[in-house]
């Protein structure tokens, strides 16, 4: 992997412009340094110090990478915004949902690269700016990205075998696992059975977790929710509370690469007694409904 020594920013397209330097090595806190006392310029700016060699960021991919941003006032100073490099994990980009700059920085670039993109207000969020963030409606923002990993919007594990035991919901192999329900009572426990056990990582509380899955109800066998139907690749840190108790549990000392069969009763689901809100209508859940999940675990960050 090659190391980045400096690099020096300016204006693409050939304009002429402050620069702003950035020195590192690749997934190691980046030293930047703006101009003192210059404004940002107008043009969007992006330059690939560390060219990787992974796959191409492909528009649709959800993006994992370290980021350092910040943000340029007009009177030429600037302050971080945010970073990763000093919780040690990463963060996820999904392409689909980025400021114009940020995606344009992206796409394109090829895993294991650091990308230094300087974004302009029309590349990033407007003349309104972004108020939560500090941001005016004249700021450019910095962004130190690098590239950890790409996960196209059709992403699986592949698991070639599918799964069928007796009381339990039956998955069909495949790019994208089909799932089954039966008749009969739910299971009161938290049920989780691997289909496809992976190579990979393993789940610990705090990592960023790449996820694929389809979600069915137990009582029809309706499915309320799937990421490959969506083509949007899910990525959230695990077990901190951040989505249902079902998941932090099951997927906690699971593998990078496995699919995993999760049945969730209501009280690790929509029925949480720790929820505030009580089943999800938007999807058809209610307070009491066991959920069936196939999980395809594409990355563990």
């Amino acid at each position: 992997m090659p190391v980045l020594l400096a690099v020096s920013l300016t204006a693409c397209g050939g304009d002429d412009g402050p620069d702003v330097v950035v020195e590192g090595k690749f997934r190691q806190r980046p030293a930047v340094e703006f101009p003192k006392g210059e404004a940002p310029p107008e043009a969007f700016q992006v330059e690939t110090p560390i060219e990787g060699e992974g796959r191409k960021v492909a528009e649709g991919d959800l993006v994992v990478a370290d980021y350092a941003g910040y943000v340029w006032k007009k009177g030429g100073t600037s302050a971080l915004i945010g970073s990763s490099y000093q919780g040690g994990v990463p963060s996820s980009f999904p392409t689909w949902n980025l400021v114009p700059g940020l995606k344009k920085a992206l796409v394109g670039a090829k895993v294991g690269s650091r990308v230094v993109a300087v974004i302009p207000p029309v590349d990033g969020y407007g003349p309104k700016g972004a108020p939560r963030l500090q941001i005016g409606g004249e700021d450019a923002l910095v962004y130190v990205l690098d590239v950890v990993a790409a996960h196209a919007k059709d992403a699986s594990v592949a698991a070639e075998e599918g799964l069928e035991k007796a009381g339990l919901p039956k998955v069909a192999g495949g790019a994208v696992p089909g799932v089954a329900v039966p008749g009969g009572p739910a299971p009161k426990d938290l049920v989780v059975e691997t289909v496809k056990k992976g190579p990979g990582e393993v789940i610990e509380p705090g990592r960023l977790v790449a996820i694929q899955y389809v979600g069915a109800l137990w009582r029809d066998g309706k499915v309320f929710s799937s990421s490959w139907s969506d083509g949007k690749v899910y990525a959230t840190a695990i077990g901190q509370g951040l989505v249902i108790k079902g998941w932090d549990e099951a997927l906690v000392g699971r593998t990078a690469g496995s699919r995993l069969l999760v049945v969730t009763p209501p009280g690790k689901a929509y029925g949480d007694e720790d929820l505030k809100v009580k089943g999800l209508p938007k999807y058809g859940i209610k307070a009491d409904d066991t959920l069936v999940y196939v999980i395809d675990v594409l990355g563990v960050y």
